[in-house]
């Protein structure tokens, strides 16, 4: 396959929703990235990127791909995630595994969270010769951003890609995004002792224990939203959601045992760790003397906030192109990974997060060219 060769946007749009790559913390819904970072690898090489593929270290049927066009110390990323959310099945109009187009929308599962845009990209870099590229260009495809975030956390533990800036396609209706929310998702996990309703002595109610540990999260979601405030998000402060309680086994035993899952999203400034820390210390304060065990646990690692400067040249730059100023989100990305490896960021897309996640998840067709024209002038303006 020669530049002359390779496949058009309809095709390769086409070719990538064809390529299930569904990551779940449901094992029955999970499964490999694999077949789209080939196509990305196959249609990427002839056009002269160095191609890398690096499974994950814990799962090695996943891999992200690291494509690179030229050389340098600086350049520009145009960043994705390979994998997709599980579909509803039944609620479908369209097949989900096939692009369709009517109303003026491509339909498919991840045509805008968000497959479609390395399809755009590649278009895009397909104008660009190697000998043209002063810096260069990195095209990053990863894998179980929509799960674990392992993808991304590899990527930091390899030190790779480096470059000095970055946009990743998430959907956002192209209007630049410099910021977005953190999110950490945590357990409390208390063990207390069964015994007979009649009489309370003879057990210890972790349901009970649980009831104390809601109200102070609830205390503690006052604090912090009282101290914390940033007016450049729809919600301004921080969030603490709670999502799941299950405790016991019937009405007439003292509850020995109550879960209690939970998410907070921090915005930028506040660190997942001493949010950690200062969690920790509460519930030893709270439950230190009672007769109760408790753990607290996170359900994965969790993403930190993502702020990029309004006057990074990458915001400028997209600012420029756009018409809009930058805006801040409450969805997460992988920015802040790449931000941590010392890349300025920016997410900019051509979805719209409204159809993400959703039955009949499409990709409006005006914005097609649109995208590759405004990533066009983002190529030439870091990478030559």
């Amino acid at each position: 396959m020669t530049r002359h060769t390779l496949p058009s946007l309809r095709a390769m749009l086409g070719a990538l929703i064809a390529a299930p790559s569904m990551s779940s913390v449901s094992p029955e819904f999970d499964s490999s990235n694999r077949e789209v970072i080939e196509l990305l690898a196959g249609w990427l090489e002839p056009l002269g990127f160095h191609i890398e593929i690096v499974p994950l270290p814990s799962q090695p049927h996943k891999a992200n791909l690291i494509a690179t066009l030229g050389q340098g110390s600086g350049g520009l990323v145009l960043a994705g995630h390979t994998d997709t959310v599980p579909y509803d099945e039944g609620r479908w109009n369209f097949d989900p595994f096939h692009l369709t187009e009517k109303h003026n929308r491509l339909y498919g599962l991840g045509t805008c969270d968000m497959k479609g845009f390395f399809a755009l990209a590649i278009e895009a870099a397909r104008s660009f010769d190697k000998g043209q590229l002063q810096q260069p260009l990195i095209i990053l495809a990863t894998a179980d951003e929509e799960s674990s975030m392992e993808g991304a956390q590899a990527l930091v533990e390899l030190g790779r890609p480096r470059a000095r800036y970055a946009v990743i396609g998430e959907p956002t209706g192209l209007r630049p995004v410099n910021a977005h929310k953190g999110i950490m998702m945590e357990a409390v996990r208390l063990t207390g002792r069964s015994g007979h309703s009649s009489d309370p002595s003879l057990g210890v109610s972790a349901l009970e224990g649980m009831h104390k540990v809601i109200g102070d999260l609830l205390a503690w979601r006052e604090q912090l939203q009282a101290t914390h405030h940033a007016p450049q998000f729809k919600v301004p402060v921080p969030t603490l959601n709670l999502g799941h309680i299950h405790g016991g086994d019937n009405p007439n035993r003292i509850c020995g045992h109550c879960e209690l899952h939970f998410d907070l999203r921090p915005i930028p400034g506040m660190e997942l760790e001493a949010l950690r820390e200062t969690l920790n210390d509460r519930l030893h304060r709270l439950l230190g003397e009672s007769e109760l065990g408790w753990e607290l646990a996170p359900l994965f690692h969790g993403t930190a906030a993502m702020h990029t400067p309004t006057t990074s040249a990458i915001v400028e730059a997209a600012e420029a192109l756009t018409g809009h100023d930058s805006e801040a989100v409450a969805f997460c990305t992988e920015g802040p990974y790449l931000t941590e490896m010392g890349i300025e960021t920016l997410i900019l897309g051509p979805g719209d997060i409204a159809q993400a996640h959703q039955p009949d998840e499409y990709l409006a067709m005006d914005r097609l060219n649109p995208t590759v024209e405004l990533l066009k002038q983002l190529i030439t303006r870091f990478c030559l």
